[in-house]
């Protein structure tokens, strides 16, 4: 049964496709939507503010919402192809697509609101410009398209533009490949903005089972990437904070990474906390072949350090960056965060002058984003508005590019500050696999450890099927054994 804010209209003669029924689980997204204007969750309670009339008629799809003063109606061509189950994936994209749009427009006319990503709410905007390029349109083509069908601000589009073009220079994702996750859900102290699936490792005590479980799971992953016939193209060690692992249990992961998934394209290793640091452990990373590591300040503001509760200091920010220079570390990867609490844009150009100093082969600029879960949102920290985050983002992709760095991925997440973005900027020749595989979700992962989600991609029918492991440290030591079934089962043996 359709919702009652639906109303189906009959299809004209000439076409018997039908968008109703396409609609009937969007209500989440057009929530997120209204959201973005700040119209209140109740609009989608009855009795409903908003209603949609729908229909295809001739080789249109045709929708209409109204708040019961204003209507807006747009139209987008119904897609035809040979392929039977092809075309009902693209008639149902489409459908939604529009839905989407014809709502952003109506409430876009309500509020005068201009979101700076118009009307694409979605985690991964560069699926769009990939898509127009892929039909063989120009860049700047495709920048028109997204600014004048999608309502995108022209320097997000252009920024898109060149992720996207930046992404068609690498290595291309192949359904033989696959990606290796490996997770450490441990870190010294949890960050107020986190929501990830870790715990401090306190006393340690759960680290030696969580290892035996992991390392179990590691040796079972190989032989099941080897019977599904997936070479593997790139590993990632995140977490948590994989650092935070006593030496001798860092050498003890290494050394399984090694022994069960040799021969990646790229390896990385999450070193984010540089309080977790010595000169011992960057050496044991090196030894093992990483090439890459993260070592992630987000801020290099002591006071906001103190807020956000990392428990280091900027000073130890520069410390690490000298001793992984010193062993060689021949890629080191840099994470901030725009929007901080308490901070302004002096704070963050302060930040942005250290990274200057500091100079490491990538940047990527987060805007804050609150999740429900983290410490930040409990305790309803003071932000920055929304236009000083936005020039705060803008100044990270400034300094990036003094760096000589280029755009390589990019994504969105609910509730950022400033309705901005996610990117990621990098040396030419630096940009991470892992990171635009995982983004774009084009590369198969076999994903291990408390919280890792392996995903299976099947582009031809444009879905992806997943098996996420338990994300509570003692649970997934107890339930190793079933997290590996779960994974046979996503990939089974040729």
């Amino acid at each position: 049964m359709l919702p009652e804010w639906i109303h189906p209209e009959p299809g004209s003669p000439e076409s018997t496709a039908e968008p109703a029924e396409a609609l009937e689980t969007i209500q989440p997204e057009l929530l997120a939507m209204t959201r973005l204007f700040g119209l209140p969750d109740e609009s989608w309670q009855p009795p409903f503010r908003f209603t949609l009339s729908c229909r295809a008629e001739g080789s249109l799809y045709r929708m209409t919402f109204t708040d019961g003063v204003r209507a807006v109606t747009r139209e987008a061509p119904i897609p035809s192809e040979e392929d039977p189950a092809l075309q009902a994936l693209h008639r149902r994209r489409t459908a939604r697509r529009l839905c989407k749009q014809t709502l952003y427009f109506l409430c876009r006319e309500i509020t005068g609101i201009h979101p700076p990503w118009g009307s694409m709410t979605g985690v991964r905007p560069t699926h769009l410009m990939l898509e127009a390029l892929g039909r063989g349109m120009a860049p700047e083509d495709a920048v028109d398209l997204l600014v004048r069908d999608f309502d995108t601000a022209p320097e997000k589009a252009e920024l898109l533009a060149e992720v996207a073009l930046t992404q068609r220079q690498l290595p291309p994702p192949e359904d033989r490949f696959a990606d290796v996750y490996i997770g450490i859900p441990f870190c010294t102290t949890r960050c107020a903005y986190c929501s990830f699936s870790s715990g401090e490792i306190g006393d340690g005590r759960l680290v030696g089972p969580y290892m035996d479980a992991l390392e179990r799971e590691m040796e079972a992953c190989a032989g099941i990437l080897k019977g599904a016939g997936k070479t593997l193209r790139a590993v990632y060690v995140g977490g948590g904070t994989p650092t935070a692992l006593p030496l001798p249990q860092l050498e003890r992961l290494l050394a399984a990474m090694n022994r069960f998934f040799p021969g990646a394209a790229e390896v990385t290793v999450e070193a984010g906390r540089p309080d977790t640091l010595t000169r011992e452990k960057l050496r044991a990373i090196r030894d093992a072949g990483v090439r890459r590591i993260s070592i992630n300040p987000q801020t290099m503001n002591d006071r906001t350090l103190q807020i956000i509760g990392r428990a280091h200091t900027a000073e130890q920010v520069r410390e690490a960056y000298a001793l992984a220079r010193e062993e060689r570390l021949p890629h080191v990867n840099m994470d901030v965060i725009a929007g901080l609490p308490g901070e302004n844009e002096a704070d963050f150009a302060h930040t942005m002058e250290e990274a200057l100093r500091l100079r490491p082969e990538s940047l990527t600029v987060h805007t804050l984003a609150i999740k429900r879960s983290s410490r930040m949102s409990l305790e309803k920290a003071p932000l920055p508005d929304g236009p000083m985050t936005a020039r705060m983002v803008a100044l990270g992709g400034e300094t990036a590019r003094r760096l000589g760095m280029v755009p390589y991925y990019l994504y969105r997440q609910k509730y950022m500050a400033g309705n901005q973005e996610n990117t990621g900027y990098a040396l030419p020749g630096h940009a991470c696999l892992y990171n635009v595989d995982m983004m774009e979700e084009t590369t198969h992962i076999l994903a291990m450890g408390a919280g890792g989600i392996s995903k299976r991609i099947w582009p031809q029918e444009g879905r992806i099927t997943r098996a996420p492991n338990v994300s509570n440290i003692e649970e997934y030591i107890r339930r190793a054994d079933e997290m590996i079934r779960r994974k046979r089962e996503l990939f089974p043996p040729l």
